[in-house]
């Protein structure tokens, strides 16, 4: 199986957005916001911050190739274990109940249905979500890491884009 770097590097190849979900007033479900504005910090384009209501900003990322939500998420594994999954999985596991206005397989069903926008999740598990608490160590160890490979794998893709221009 590839390792994590490169299934994230051919997620983000094309015309990628990055859009943060989540509420910062409420531990690791503050992880999303927390990851977009890293990313966006080092140097990474197309970062959209969602929050509570990343509805609003449908219009805005429907037009690229690519959109990754940034969430936590309730999945199996350990806290602090990361998920990527496609729309359709998105779709199935999260179909209405949501901690949002409007769930996760909504807003990817929404996205992708315009002109055919891939949508993924990079989920992270969390570890807290309490009212008033800031991000757990565990999952602050896991934006670290995602943040450096978000970067890395964009900068790569960059490059892969410019060679490939050249050629064309």
């Amino acid at each position: 199986m590839e390792d994590f770097s490169s299934v994230l590097g051919e997620v983000l190849r094309g015309k990628t957005a990055f859009l943060g979900i989540g509420n910062t007033d409420r531990g690791d479900d503050g992880l999303g916001v927390r990851l977009a504005e890293a990313i966006r910090d080092a140097g990474v384009e197309n970062v959209f911050i969602g929050g509570t209501t990343p509805e609003n900003d449908v219009t805005a990322v429907e037009k690229y190739d690519t959109v990754v939500f940034l969430d936590a998420v309730l999945s199996r594994g350990e806290p602090g274990s990361v998920v990527l999954m496609e729309a359709t999985e998105i779709k199935a596991l999260f179909p209405q109940v949501s901690t949002h206005k409007v769930s996760l397989g909504t807003l990817a069903g929404i996205v992708s249905a315009g002109r055919g926008t891939k949508v993924w999740l990079l989920g992270v598990r969390p570890v807290s979500m309490g009212i008033g608490t800031d991000l757990s160590e565990t999952v602050k160890e896991t934006l670290s890491v995602l943040s450096g490979l978000i970067a890395a794998a964009k900068g790569k893709a960059q490059e892969r884009s410019e060679r490939e221009s050249v050629w064309s």
